[in-house]
């Protein structure tokens, strides 16, 4: 175990997107950092090095945000490493697309979105609240679709996504007693390798942007780095739209 006066915070699906941007936001804020990876171990090296080189420090851990078996471990893991459990970032996240009248019996699909996006935020929240304490921050990575669809096919996700919103509201509650702050960010569009702009699909999707543009993951990263600061103390149980005006 490292000894540590550093915050330390975990980021679940951190080695790409949204996450690794997150990831390097925080480091560079001074925390110590773990995130999770299922996928692509050579891009999680890859963040760690770029962490080191611009003098933080991260770890990876492999494991399925969708297991729930594996929450306790991870958190488990980054006690080990560092000591202690300051913010958890739940970022690990999988969507899908489905016509509710043309999909079929096959749930299959809706089983693996509800795992990753809705219950193994659950497990987690519950394995880390155990060490964070006065002063803890839990933020996760929700998603406009949560407040409005403007297309069909959508709504498996967006429904995991309001469920993350309404435990957020819920669990604000359950750990203001213990000084934790619990907040959701919900990004809109964001170029990332998951939805990249300057495809056909984004041109139309930014003519619904008041701002016109596609965001960028470090837009998204800089306002967990807010929610995540002794700046935000006085916010729980929020939803921080961050969409370029998409819902304006």
């Amino acid at each position: 175990m490292k000894t540590t006066t550093k915050r330390v915070a975990l980021v679940t699906g951190g080695s790409r997107g949204i996450g690794a941007a997150i990831v390097k936001r925080l480091a560079a804020d001074g925390n110590q950092v773990a995130f999770t990876y299922l996928n692509g171990a050579d891009k999680a090296r890859e963040l760690i090095k770029e962490v080191e080189n611009a003098g933080g420090e991260a770890i990876a851990i492999k494991a399925d945000s969708g297991d729930i078996k594996s929450a306790k471990k991870v958190v488990e893991e980054t006690i080990k490493q560092y000591g202690r459990l300051d913010i958890l970032v739940n970022s690990a996240g999988v969507t899908a697309f489905s016509i509710v009248d043309e999909a079929g019996d096959d749930l299959s699909h809706v089983d693996r979105l509800f795992a990753v996006n809705l219950s193994g935020v659950a497990a987690i929240v519950r394995a880390a609240t155990k060490y964070i304490g006065n002063g803890g921050r839990i933020i996760s990575i929700g998603s406009t679709f949560a407040d409005r669809l403007a297309n069909a096919g959508f709504a498996d996700y967006a429904a995991s996504k309001a469920a993350i919103a309404a435990y957020t509201r819920g669990w604000a509650w359950d750990l203001g007693r213990k000084g934790i702050t619990v907040n959701t960010i919900q990004p809109g569009p964001i170029d990332t390798d998951m939805n990249p702009d300057g495809t056909e699909f984004s041109d139309k999707v930014k003519e619904g942007l008041a701002l016109g543009r596609y965001g960028k993951a470090e837009e998204i990263a800089a306002a967990v780095s807010f929610l995540a600061s002794p700046d935000a103390s006085y916010v729980t149980g929020s939803t921080l739209t961050v969409d370029g005006g998409q819902n304006a």
